[in-house]
């Protein structure tokens, strides 16, 4: 029979899991997160059309069985271009974010771990740099570097770094004088495996919440960029960009533009939600 000892050696995400499965909202979000990514990489085969394909004889057709939510004006399957386009918003938010928090955390690491004047050098940078108001930031790289998805990743990335580093930074600080940390300069480890082999992982909890909160935002904020021209181009089928192209037709068909609109809405929700259903699980004060 195991010790009491072996019972709590038991996995922190399974503990992290089980906690997470009593927020029931946290758990349904995150299954429509996995059907959303499901959908993605599965688009060629779920998509009943190609997204480009035309067929100016069905321009603006209703819903039949042959397109389930109708056609666009060029006589495209909508479901097919929202199936598609999943895979366009989800690669925005995921890349974009992914971009935003590599960077972040290096900066805040070295400048939680060191802190002195490296610390200040780099909060001084961050101060200047979150004085740029975030969106109007993100317009203005994706305008210089050009309309594309690819550059609307990169402008929303390189936009969101200040916060995961000022995150990061403030975790290291609550970690970076305990004990096993003391331990690692006595036997002379590195600054760079302490950093990498101690802090983060300990430093980690509050970045993964922040993390999945930010794909979401960042989702919200590539349907944005697309929307006004500055994101996925034509005939890249990405949710903003649908809306886009419906909104000068929005009085004679709602549906082209309410049906991207759901899809961006539920999806960053769901995210937001799960973000929230993390934090708490996350929260050593909640075991029980």
């Amino acid at each position: 029979m195991p010790d009491e000892s072996t019972a709590k050696k038991k996995p922190r995400i399974l503990e992290v899991w089980r906690r997470l499965k009593k927020n029931k909202v946290a758990v349904v979000s995150l299954f429509v997160i996995l059907f959303v990514i499901l959908v993605a990489v599965f688009a060629p085969i779920l998509a009943p059309y190609p997204y480009d394909q035309q067929n100016f004889s069905l321009s603006f057709a209703g819903s039949s069985r042959e397109h389930l939510l109708g056609t666009d004006r060029l006589g495209r399957d909508v479901l097919s271009r929202l199936i598609w386009g999943s895979r366009q918003s989800l690669q925005l938010g995921v890349i974009a974010t992914a971009i935003a928090a590599t960077i972040g955390i290096i900066i805040g690491a070295i400048a939680g771990f060191y802190g002195g004047w490296t610390d200040t050098l780099v909060m001084r940078a961050l101060d200047i740099y979150q004085s740029i108001p975030m969106f109007l930031l993100t317009v203005t790289l994706a305008a210089v570097m050009g309309p594309s998805l690819r550059n609307a990743i990169l402008a929303i990335g390189i936009s969101m770094i200040p916060g995961p580093a000022r995150l990061m930074r403030a975790s290291i600080l609550s970690v970076r004088e305990r004990e096993f940390i003391e331990a690692a300069k006595i036997i002379n480890t590195s600054s760079v495996r302490t950093i990498r082999k101690h802090i983060i992982p300990n430093a980690i909890s509050p970045l993964i919440v922040s993390i999945t909160m930010s794909i979401g935002s960042n989702i919200l904020a590539g349907a944005g960029l697309s929307f006004i021209g500055l994101g996925a181009q034509p005939p890249i089928p990405e949710w903003g960009a649908l809306i886009s192209d419906a909104r000068n037709i929005m009085r004679e068909h709602a549906t082209l533009a309410l049906y991207p609109g759901i899809c961006v809405m539920v999806t960053v929700l769901a995210f937001n939600l799960l973000g929230d259903g993390l934090r708490d699980a996350l929260d050593p004060r909640l075991k029980n």
